[in-house]
């Protein structure tokens, strides 16, 4: 595969995606910020508020995800110049770093949790669906609406990037005005309570908060590696300050509308499912209806940016698949999640503990690319030898693997700021061993 392979049209059909370098770009500004808004409309943040209650008041829960979400629009805005400057994929920015084998370790790190929340996601989708079936018709059928909720993302995602740029910026809108309306029939439903349970206590700022920052910003980890997969369709000409600005203000809305929204009805009512909750908070029927809607298209939108194409790209990489039958083998794999364990109030925890473990490992191969690109290639790439199997990148890079090694034994030492924990021991590491060993002098060219 080389250079000479990328597309020269000035337009790019629909699922026409490749890991070649991309000159063609899709989305402009606008359309790029619309894409990561309509992108991010997360219940894993929902989870995450839920998790916290009885830790942080309302204020700090306001506070950790602002942080949160200011530290994610850095770390995208760091990691995704290497894409959207030569128009590569996260797979094969990670080659100067891992290897051409050694990349299967950050595509496998990656594409687990994606796929995981893709079953989650897509569970919680075809419930709200189900929920407007049996409020509309009385047809209660969860396994029939998951199935074919699930086929119906398949079908969508199979339309590439074209697709996902049109569906996320159509979708805002509606997105935004839904969070909106759902943020105030909360607290207008349950007003008193948040008061009594969210408001009125101390809460800490001490290493609690500061964990509850990096929950928020875990769920958004995963994105800060592949990140490169998205910069490549933004068109050129944009500054790093307005980039940054772009991630972390498309994310913030909906991060602080559901992570609050999770707080507030969980702290108010004891109640984590996200369908029970809306369902609890609308009194109106054809309003209940609208808003059950919006969460089974918010999941959509989520899935089909965040959890189909990163894995898809990763098989794509791993075993040379067409990017549909990669996409439609993504999506069979959510199957296999088993997401009605995970939707369980008693999951909540759980869901917690799992955000935090996978960030333990994707923290320190943030870190590792980051330095590799900076400090080592100096923000120079040589494009010919990433696609050239038998270069200076063939093999492992054990510099790299053993860096990221050492970066999760100290993230899972301070689990509860484990990817804080992991980043200057990994990056560390492998800027020593890349100087100092000469094990490692060819991945150095």
């Amino acid at each position: 595969m080389t250079t000479t392979e990328t597309s020269q049209k000035e337009t790019k059909g629909l699922g026409e995606e490749s890991l070649t370098p991309q000159d063609t770009r899709i989305m402009g500004r606008i359309s790029y910020f619309l894409a990561w808004f309509g992108g991010c409309v997360s219940i894993g943040t929902f989870a995450m508020g839920s998790s916290i209650v009885g830790t942080l008041n309302l204020l700090q829960t306001s506070l950790a995800i602002g942080i949160g979400c200011f530290i994610i629009g850095i770390a995208l805005m760091i990691n995704g110049e290497a894409g959207y400057k030569y128009g590569i994929p996260f797979m094969v920015q990670a080659r100067s770093a891992f290897g051409f084998k050694g990349t299967r370790l950050p595509g496998i790190v990656r594409a687990v949790p994606a796929i995981v929340w893709y079953g989650f996601q897509s569970w919680v989708g075809a419930g709200a669906l189900n929920a407007v079936s049996a409020t509309l018709f009385g047809y209660d059928n969860m396994v029939m609406y998951f199935i074919l909720f699930q086929f119906l993302q398949i079908g969508l995602s199979i339309f590439g990037f074209q697709g996902i740029k049109w569906l996320e910026n159509i979708g805002s809108g509606f997105i935004l005005l839904s969070l909106v309306y759902m943020f105030f029939s909360v607290i207008n439903k349950y007003g008193d309570e948040i008061t009594t349970n969210l408001v009125n206590i101390e809460g800490t700022w001490g290493v609690e908060f500061w964990s509850a920052t990096m929950l928020f910003l875990g769920i958004y980890s995963t994105m800060m590696l592949n990140v490169s997969d998205y910069s490549r369709e933004l068109k050129k000409g944009t500054e790093k300050g307005l980039l940054t600005t772009i991630y972390a203000m498309s994310i913030l809305p909906c991060t602080l509308f559901m992570g609050l929204i999770g707080l507030m009805v969980s702290g108010a009512t004891g109640i984590s499912d996200p369908i029970m909750v809306f369902s609890s908070a609308v009194d109106n029927t054809p309003l209940l209806v609208i808003t059950l809607l919006f969460i089974a298209f918010a999941q959509v939108t989520t899935n089909v940016l965040n959890n189909v194409v990163p894995p898809t790209y990763i098989l794509m990489d791993m075993f040379n698949m067409k990017f549909k039958t990669a996409t439609i083998v993504v999506g069979l794999a959510a199957f296999a999640t088993f997401p009605w364990e995970l939707i369980k109030e008693e999951s909540a925890a759980g869901l917690q503990l799992f955000v935090q473990t996978y960030s333990a490992f994707l923290g320190p191969i943030f870190a590792v690319l980051v330095v590799d690109y900076y400090v080592i290639r100096n923000r120079t790439l040589n494009i010919e030898s990433l696609y050239d199997e038998n270069g200076p990148y063939a093999g492992i890079n054990w510099a790299a693997v053993i860096a990221s090694g050492i970066g999760v034994v100290f993230a899972l030492l301070f689990s509860s700021v484990s990817w804080y924990a992991s980043l200057i021991p990994a990056g560390f590491t492998y800027y020593l061993l890349m100087t100092q060993w000469d094990a490692c002098k060819r991945f150095r060219s």
